[in-house]
Formats: structure tokens, C-alpha cells, sequence
């Protein structure tokens, strides 16, 4: 039985891959900056969950103890300035530690696109160095590239996804009509765990690249037209015009669609080149039909439909942003410049009542108050780069740590105690939003808390100028809260004293998977 290192095991792809190593019979040890962001994945009990950073050789001693296989799934995603050589130093670290460790081989996903291609964009450049820099060492690498990746949650899935839905017209740059090979999320799940399974073959050397698509070669426009079909939408009409630089068409992507223009560019960038498998992998992975790009988007949106999302784009850390700690109850923040506002309400609801209110807050359901202010903050963040509100969240009902909510991210999630949320638009400091909550003379008591920690002058500014719709929208929060959690508790009473027909266990609950 093999032991496998997965890196970015909280992300989309090594979100999926874990299952599908556990469900082969491997050994899975998933490497995390953040070990808790994984503590609500459904096979968390099934690995070993080492804290460690790919860029800390350090941190990786621990980690690659003992193993066979490493996958190395993680990438900055052109977040900041100097990506390229944050991830060509990340590659560097690994190998080392993995050539000190005796690692038996490393798997690593990269990009499509030709070596010899002077107009491959700089993401899809430092996708390909990545793969020279880790086959520089001893340990012998197999290197998966792929184009446009379709699947429920997948940043190109949300991103065609919204264009299109959102945009009934739309002018796009000319890359609208260059060539793609995309590949169903299934299928590049394949080809992951056939490069861990599969005999090394002596011919490829110790480097091999393996070109991995889709049975379909479409061009964007088409690709666009077949979602629509799929979505049921109307025709959508589009034309193509040579003004739109990357630059600008990033930032518009980032406006219409739920991508932060940090993680728009890289990939608006990278259609630019054609993208299209050119030497097919001699060996298949056993069993695989490659799912036909309608198929994929169908089965995508299927998933999405029923709530079997089991990760999203959004689950990884944003590009340029550190891990969410410490937290603002951790030691290192004592004596430190927090700046809070508390207030409290109490509920007729019970806790389990009141904590199910809170853990649905966001996405469809809204922020209860003020709505107009939210979506104007959503906006202004979105214009300045930022994530914005259209990110929406996993379930509408269900939170997990690690989930994204609008704007924020799930810190803490320990029903029926506490929801904790940091926030991801753009601050000049680092913000949260808490609820506690406690059982109150047959009731609950709901603690909420804004928590801002201001490490400039800048931040302290920002703060002092909300202060007036802090009463506005926080107090007025906490109070909608409660209301709505005693409407709740009403409303199931009077459910449950009604006779009903007995529901099937089969069916009652939603799977995550898919």
C-alpha cells in the first residue's frame, strides 16, 4: 500500500483527488499551511493532515517521511507581481525536500501549450517551468497538462458559466475563436491517480509530460453556445473585437463573473494561446471514456442543481492573501489595537434554531439588513479588484470551515456555539464577524461581534468613518437574527405537530460529492 503526499488537498482538484486515493486503497497524507481549513472535508478521518508550507523545507520533513508518491497541486495563480518566482522557488524547495525524503516520484498538473510557442502567456510559462524545475532533481516527475478544466465549482466552469448567463450579448477580444481541448474534472481525476498507478515507462525518461484533453477541439465562442443550449438560455450573440487587451478583459471578467480580477488574469490571459493536445499519452488510464464537452457541462450543472458540490474554486486561499491566522482570540493579539463592536439579542428560538439562522446567512438568503449597502460593498470591492459578493456559497443552508460566504470565509463553524467569518474584500487591516450563541431562559442569547485588528493608520481611518453604520446595520443585524430564528423554531413546531409521511433515510440527506 502506497503513501501518498497530496499538497493543496484544500483546494479544487486536491479536494477531489483525496476520495479518490482513499477509495484505490492508498495511504493519503495531505499537506495543509492551515490543517484546520480541512477539519469538515468528509474524509478527514480517513488521512493524516500535516501542517507544513511548500516554500518551508523545514515543514517538510514531517510531511514527506515515508512517502512513495507526492502530488504537487498547488500554484499562486498570478495573485502577485512576482508569482513566477514564488512558484519556481515553492518547485525548488519541494524537490529538494523530496530527493532528501527518497521520494518515489512527484505528480505534478500543469498547463497545456507549446514549449515553442513566444506568445505563451507568462501563467502558462511559469506552469511549464514549474514542471522543469521540479525534474531538475533526482526524483523522477510525471507532469499532467491540461487546457480549460469543466466541472461543478471550477473557476473556467464559473467563469463560462456567469459570461454566459449574465451576458445575453457580449463583445469579447478575439481569442473568443481560438482553438481549446477542454477536459471533464472526472477525467483529469483519472489521469491523476493512473500517473501514480500506472508502471513508469523507461522510453518517456525520468521527466514525463503527458498532454491530457478531452475527446472535443472547440473554439471559446462554441464552447459559449453549447453552454447556452445546455443551460436552456437563449442564443447569445457574440462578437469579437481586437481592443480588448488581457488587462481589460480580465478586469471585466471580474466584474460580470464571481472571479476576483487577481485570478481572472492568469486565466483570461491563457486564452490567448491555443490550446489543443498534441502528442497523445501512449498508455490510457483503465476503463476511461472521455466525457465530450456538452456531457461535461451537462453533468456539471446537474451537480450544481443538487447541491453535490464537494469543492470550488473559491475553497482555496485567495491568490496573494495569507492563511486565515491567527485568529482574533489567539494570544498573539493580546494588548493589541482590535477595534470591536458588540451587541447582543436574545431569541425565543432555541440555539440549534438560532445557530442554523446564522449558518445560513449570505448568498441567496442575504444579509437580512441593508441590503442595498451590502450589494454597494460588494461592488465597490469588485471594482478594486476584490472578490465582491457574487461568490455566493456552497449550500444554502450547510456551512463548513473552509467554505466561502459572499465576501467572507469560514473561520470557525461549531454548531450549536459559534460562527466565526474572516473577511476577503479588500481592507486596509484584517476583519471578522462572530456569533456565539448560548442557551437563555428557554431561549438563546446571540453574542455578535464586528472585530477589526488595524495594523496602520490607514486601517484605524477606515474603521472611525464606518462607525455611524455600525448602528445601522450591526445592531439591527443581531436583532433580525434572533427574529428570524424564533420564526424558525415557530414554524418547525408547527411542522412537526402535524402528521406527516415519513421520509426515506436514502434520500433525506445531501451528498457533497460530485
Amino acid at each position: 500500500m502506497s503513501i501518498v503526499l497530496v499538497t493543496g488537498a484544500s483546494g479544487y482538484i486536491g479536494g477531489r483527488l483525496v476520495p479518490e486515493l482513499l477509495g484505490r486503497g492508498h495511504r493519503v497524507r495531505c499537506l495543509a499551511r492551515t490543517p484546520s481549513k480541512l477539519d469538515d472535508a468528509p474524509w478527514r478521518d480517513q488521512v493524516e493532515v500535516v501542517a507544513g508550507d511548500v516554500t518551508r523545507p523545514d515543514t517538510l520533513v514531517e510531511a514527506l517521511h515515508g512517502v512513495d508518491v507526492a502530488y504537487f497541486l498547488v500554484h499562486s495563480m498570478g495573485g502577485r507581481a512576482a508569482f513566477d518566482e514564488e512558484d519556481r522557488l515553492a518547485a525548488a524547495t519541494f524537490r529538494d525536500a523530496c530527493a532528501q525524503a527518497g521520494v518515489g516520484r512527484i505528480v505534478y498538473l500543469g498547463g497545456l501549450g507549446r514549449d515553442d510557442d513566444p506568445q505563451l502567456s507568462r501563467h502558462l510559462r511559469s506552469r511549464h517551468e514549474v514542471g522543469r524545475v521540479l525534474a531538475a532533481g533526482p526524483v523522477p516527475v510525471t507532469e499532467l497538462r491540461a487546457a480549460v478544466i469543466i466541472g461543478s465549482g471550477s473557476a473556467s466552469f464559473e467563469m463560462l458559466r456567469y459570461l454566459v448567463e449574465v451576458l445575453p450579448v457580449m463583445v469579447t477580444p478575439r481569442w473568443v475563436d481560438n482553438r481549446c481541448q477542454p477536459i471533464a474534472i472526472r477525467d483529469v481525476l483519472a489521469w491523476l491517480v493512473h500517473a501514480l498507478e500506472a508502471p513508469a515507462d523507461a522510453a518517456e525518461g525520468s521527466h514525463r509530460v503527458l498532454e491530457i484533453g478531452g475527446p472535443d477541439v472547440l473554439t471559446y465562442r462554441r464552447m459559449m453556445e453549447i453552454y447556452a443550449e445546455e443551460a436552456g438560455l437563449r442564443r447569445r450573440f457574440i462578437r469579437s473585437v481586437p481592443v480588448l487587451t488581457p488587462s481589460l478583459s480580465s478586469r471585466w471578467v471580474g466584474l460580470v463573473t464571481p472571479l476576483p480580477t487577481a485570478l481572472a488574469r492568469p486565466l483570461v490571459e491563457s486564452l490567448i494561446n491555443e490550446v489543443v493536445v498534441t502528442r497523445r499519452p501512449s498508455a490510457q488510464p483503465a476503463g476511461l471514456e472521455s466525457l465530450p464537452f456538452r456531457e461535461a457541462v451537462r453533468l456539471a450543472l446537474r451537480h450544481s442543481a443538487d447541491l453535490e458540490v464537494s469543492t470550488r474554486w473559491s475553497d482555496a486561499t485567495l491568490p496573494g492573501r495569507t492563511p486565515a491566522d491567527p485568529l482574533p482570540t489567539d494570544p498573539d493579539w493580546a494588548g493589541g489595537s482590535l477595534l470591536t463592536d458588540h451587541k447582543t439579542a436574545l431569541s425565543t428560538a432555541p440555539p440549534a434554531d438560532l445557530y442554523a439562522t446564522v449558518a445560513g446567512i449570505g448568498g441567496d438568503q442575504g444579509w437580512y439588513v441593508t441590503p442595498l449597502l451590502w450589494r454597494a460593498r460588494g461592488w465597490i470591492d469588485k471594482l478594486v479588484g476584490g472578490v465582491g459578493m457574487r461568490r455566493g456559497r456552497r449550500h444554502p443552508h450547510d456551512l463548513w470551515i473552509g467554505d466561502a460566504v459572499d465576501f467572507w470565509r469560514v473561520e470557525a463553524a461549531d454548531p450549536p456555539n459559534l460562527v466565526r467569518l474572516r473577511a476577503e474584500m479588500r481592507l486596509p487591516g484584517e476583519a471578522w464577524l462572530e456569533w456565539r450563541i448560548s442557551a437563555h431562559d428557554g431561549g438563546s442569547r446571540l453574542e455578535q461581534a464586528a472585530i477589526f485588528y488595524p495594523p496602520r493608520l490607514l486601517g484605524r481611518a477606515y474603521w472611525y468613518t464606518l462607525v455611524p453604520f455600525h448602528g445601522l446595520i450591526f445592531a439591527r443585524l443581531a436583532d433580525r437574527l434572533a427574529a428570524a430564528a424564533a420564526r424558525r423554531s415557530s414554524t418547525t413546531r408547527s411542522t412537526t405537530s402535524t402528521p406527516t409521511t415519513p421520509t426515506d433515510p436514502a434520500t433525506a440527506s445531501v451528498s457533497r460529492r460530485g
